[in-house]
């Protein structure tokens, strides 16, 4: 989001510091049978067991200019499992029988003294993957980039990077790399190929690797949100040149293919990415920062905008006391921002919702794939607003795994609605500027809070956190109450 004083210049609020979750998860069952919020794409969303799988089969294919280690027999595993999704995959998404495995599997030490070739780039200091589309090879550097992915991530990271080069590999055997295709919608098909892959890991069909749809999956929408493009300002950013997409594009990319297979990603296109986009801010505008610094004068001003968003019959109070939300007779503290429907009342501990906004900066590697900044706590509050609305509506549970995920979409409504710049009567312009999603996004898979219920609940899988929130970025408020009943 952005702010402004009507005679000044635009600043910013973004957000979602990583700090230890301060919810916990929520008890029951599901309403919905169609959108469990205890299932994962129709699994259930259990803790357990990520990564190669003891005694796992071998691999099948052999690696050039291996140093025979760990990270490369970890690869050429990967590559090989890849391999055996799309064998059954292919003809079943193209309707055709021609797959054919990449011809070659390279390796390098970036951080090494080797002056070793691939794909017409000399490999010395080269900490990348890729696919080269001339000789059909995959080639990676085991010194740097895959290493750092499995320390933060768990082995399924390095297994996610090629399965993503793989997709690109899919692109050019099923003729999907049309040559004006630009470089944002190759690289989302690939995210989604990736995650029709993991889906297949998740059910149990690999013979080298499992994947948890719990804390399993939720690492690897965190490593996802670490391969984000950088946030720019306008004078920098370039449309089509080198896009990959924000942590929220991809991860959405990503979901697509987990929930709804391979020839979901087939379908991805410009106008598909553009229509998703849509008018959400890809870049800052001249002077912006991307952060507004939590105050109470910028709680005000969001808190104002809101009402002036949704208008709730019965609008809720605001209170900056923390201690305010001790005593609620229907609902649990759930700090920073609590929400007591009996006196419709939403409190703010100030210190704690500061802290939750202090910014990361760009190099979120050192923040283990996370992106923080002003609008996860802003998202915390826009939450809490959310649910004052649905308490407005009447007639809804607010406590519950439903109430939790319905929050969310709530609240990635209100995200979108930002987009257009709010006049609030202090003088203060709210509106939501580029990065901020993806602070939202990466506070709904560490804490939770912005897709909690009444008493800071929330469900066990940051996947189904992230789609509900997903699903109101791009509908309405009615899509929610229909989907979250």
């Amino acid at each position: 989001m952005s702010r402004r004083f009507c005679t000044a210049a635009v600043l910013a609020v973004s957000a979602a510091l990583f700090v230890a979750s301060c919810s916990t998860t929520v008890q029951g069952t599901a309403v919905s049978v169609f959108d469990d919020p205890f299932k994962v794409a129709g699994m259930p969303a259990v803790d357990g067991p990520s990564g190669l799988r003891p005694g796992a089969k071998p691999p099948s294919r052999e690696v050039e200019n291996t140093d025979g280690g760990e990270i490369d027999e970890l690869a050429a595993a990967s590559v090989s499992d890849i391999e055996d999704f799309w064998e059954i995959a292919y003809p079943e998404t193209f309707d055709d029988d021609g797959f054919i495995p990449v011809k070659q599997l390279v390796s390098w030490d970036a951080s090494g003294y080797e002056s070793f070739g691939f794909c017409g780039h000399d490999t010395y200091g080269l900490e990348n993957a890729g696919y080269c589309f001339p000789n059909r090879t995959i080639g990676w550097d085991r010194g740097r980039l895959l290493p750092d992915r499995r320390d933060r991530f768990g082995d399924l990271a390095v297994t996610q990077v090629l399965a993503h080069e793989y997709g690109h590999a899919i692109q050019h055997l099923a003729r999907l790399d049309d040559k004006n295709k630009s470089t944002l919608v190759s690289e989302q098909q690939s995210d989604c190929f990736a995650g029709a892959y993991m889906r297949w890991v998740a059910e149990g069909n690999s013979d080298r690797f499992t994947l948890s749809t719990g804390d399993g999956l939720n690492s690897l929408l965190a490593a996802v949100i670490s391969f984000r493009d950088p946030v720019l300002s306008e004078d920098m950013f370039i449309p089509g040149a080198n896009d990959h997409g924000s942590a929220f594009e991809r991860i959405t990319a990503f979901q697509f293919g987990f929930i709804d297979g391979a020839a979901s990603c087939a379908r991805i296109d410009e106008k598909e990415v553009m229509q998703r986009r849509g008018d959400l801010p890809v870049a800052l505008q001249q002077n912006q920062t991307g952060e507004w610094p939590v105050s109470e004068e910028s709680v005000r001003a969001v808190f104002d905008a809101l009402g002036q968003l949704f208008a709730p019959a019965d609008p809720p109070k605001l209170s900056l006391e923390a201690g305010s939300a001790q005593g609620c007779p229907d609902a649990r503290p759930s700090p920073p921002v609590s929400f007591c429907p009996a006196t419709n009342t939403i409190a703010v501990d100030m210190a704690e919702l500061e802290q939750l906004g202090m910014p990361s900066g760009q190099d979120i590697n050192d923040n283990g794939g996370v992106v923080s900044g002003d609008n996860t706590a802003y998202s915390v509050l826009v939450s809490r607003y959310m649910l004052a609305v649905q308490h407005d509506r009447g007639a809804l549970v607010l406590d519950s795994a439903e109430a939790a995920l319905r929050t969310a979409c709530l609240t990635g409504v209100a995200t979108t609605k930002m987009t257009d710049p709010i006049t609030t009567a202090d003088g203060n312009t709210v509106a939501l500027t580029a990065g901020d999603l993806d602070e939202a996004v990466s506070g709904l898979l560490t804490n939770g809070l912005a897709a909690s219920d009444v008493n800071g609940d929330t469900v066990p899988s940051g996947f189904s956190r992230m789609d509900a929130f997903r699903v109101g970025v791009l509908g309405d408020e009615e899509r929610c109450f229909k989907r979250f009943p």
